[in-house]
């Protein structure tokens, strides 16, 4: 600071001594404790948003229902094994002759059809018409699928003959405070008067069958195994397409462009893409990779008369491309910080040894950039997860129930059958739609978590 400055502003505030110095600290402290505070409340407001949505959705997820039964799932049990107690006990025979004694011939035909229940022989068709059948131009999908398991059979049982309906429901925190009186309203003559035989049912809508069994169009048997494995197999096509394509621009634009004009145009677009709104990507998506490759993303051009090639190019494989556009730019601007991160005396150290370029990339360079590179890849795979509108422009079914088989199959995510549920107005979605919400909130959290712990991984083998 020069002369003249000291002299204007003077020693003493500069320099403050006694008490102008405490005052001056004091001053300090003052702002320091205003900012602590407005940080911590900041922290508490994003805690207690998070609490909030988090009530909000188990509060939804379990609670007490009002449900009436077309038959007792004892009685249903009884009729074929004296000594169960519910359908669930009983073994996939028994389920077959359970169904094939309730239900009619024709609805048995039709279910076959979809699925067969045996390998080796047939329940509802005779041998000679299934042969027929499955010679045809269409055939139906059991001539090709695996035969059904356990819980396809048990989920058939349950919508076809124990046939529940839930006609009220209550929300956990209700249900807990006030239980008993609940349970005596669903028992009471006026509320038997409108729903005859209704009894009390703690249900927990998120459990082992709602994540194993198919779509329904009644919440009570609705499931989310298709919307589940529809969400794997688009982030796995997402991950393929856009981590190795995402990472090679990022090496090219630090390790080897130089900056002349055309590479910061290319630096400055990137950077714009990061935050073009998702629903540009999904028109994107359905002008090239629907209509104009659909001989590729329907996999006409592959498996041309296969059961697995879909209509058209509304696939997993067109909406997978469509996310890896999306994430794209945020994979590629992630790998670029990792690769800033890594001192610049080791690729001079590499250099002077005698390895080329590439060997200093490859051996050096990336090893000690791959934590940051995974973990922003994983986030933004996590985003992607995430995402409805895209896929909703690219063609994701709103109700399926076949599970996606390739990449060339038909698909539904978890977040478009949440937003599909959440508009029914109908009792017991509100409550599927929140479970299903955990479930995917389970599985975002699954992709954290494997990311801190690459990460750490992949730290410690850099030291």
């Amino acid at each position: 600071m020069s002369a003249p400055t000291l002299e204007r502003r003077g020693i003493s505030e500069l320099f403050p001594e006694g008490s102008d110095l405490e005052t001056w600290i004091g001053r300090r402290k003052r702002k320091e404790g205003v900012a602590k505070f407005l940080f911590a409340f900041v922290l508490f407001v994003a805690i207690g948003a998070l609490a909030t949505l988090l009530y909000t959705v188990i509060n939804s997820a379990f609670g007490l229902t009002a449900v009436i039964n077309e038959v007792e799932p004892e009685e249903a049990a009884a009729m074929v094994d004296p000594a169960a107690s519910s359908p669930a006990e009983l073994g996939y025979d028994k389920l077959v002759s359970l169904l094939e004694a309730n239900i009619s011939h024709g609805a048995g035909r039709r279910l076959e059809r979809e699925q067969r229940f045996y390998e080796d022989r047939l329940v509802f068709e005779s041998e000679a018409k299934w042969a027929e059948v499955c010679a045809s131009a269409e055939p139906p999908t059991g001539c090709d699928a695996a035969p059904r398991d356990h819980s396809g059979v048990l989920q058939i049982v349950n919508e076809r003959i124990i046939n529940p309906t839930v006609v009220e429901t209550w929300p956990l925190t209700e249900s807990l405070l006030r239980g008993p009186a609940i349970e005596a309203e669903i028992l009471s003559d006026e509320f038997q008067a409108e729903f005859a035989g209704a009894r009390p049912e703690f249900r927990a809508w998120v459990n082992r069958r709602f994540v194993t069994s198919p779509q329904s169009p009644r919440p009570e048997l609705a499931g989310v195994r298709t919307a589940i494995l529809g969400s794997l197999w688009v982030i796995l096509i997402t991950v393929i397409f856009a981590f190795p394509v995402g990472v090679g621009a990022a090496v090219y634009l630090e390790e080897y462009a130089k900056p002349n004009r055309v590479n910061k145009a290319i630096q400055t677009n990137i950077n714009n893409l990061a935050g073009v709104p998702s629903i540009i990507y999904g028109m994107l998506g359905l002008a090239i990779l629907v209509r104009a490759l659909e001989p590729i993303t329907s996999g006409s051009i592959f498996l041309s008369g296969a059961s697995t090639v879909s209509e058209n190019g509304r696939t997993v494989l067109a909406a997978g491309i469509t996310l890896g556009l999306l994430i794209l730019p945020i994979i590629i601007i992630s790998a670029q910080e990792a690769l800033r991160a890594v001192p610049g005396s080791l690729r001079a150290a590499g250099l002077a040894l005698g390895a080329t370029r590439w060997q200093t990339v490859r051996k050096h360079i990336l090893p000690m950039a791959a934590p940051g590179i995974l973990t922003g890849s994983i986030l933004a795979s996590a985003r992607a997860l995430g995402e409805t509108a895209p896929l909703v422009v690219v063609g994701a079914s709103t109700f399926i129930v076949q599970d996606p088989s390739g990449p060339f199959s038909k698909f539904t995510v978890l977040p478009i059958q949440i937003f599909q549920w959440t508009t029914r107005p109908q009792v017991g979605f509100q409550e599927i739609a929140a479970a299903a919400i955990l479930v995917l909130l389970i599985m975002l959290l699954a992709l954290n978590a494997t990311a801190v712990i690459l990460r750490n991984r992949y730290t410690g083998r850099a030291q």
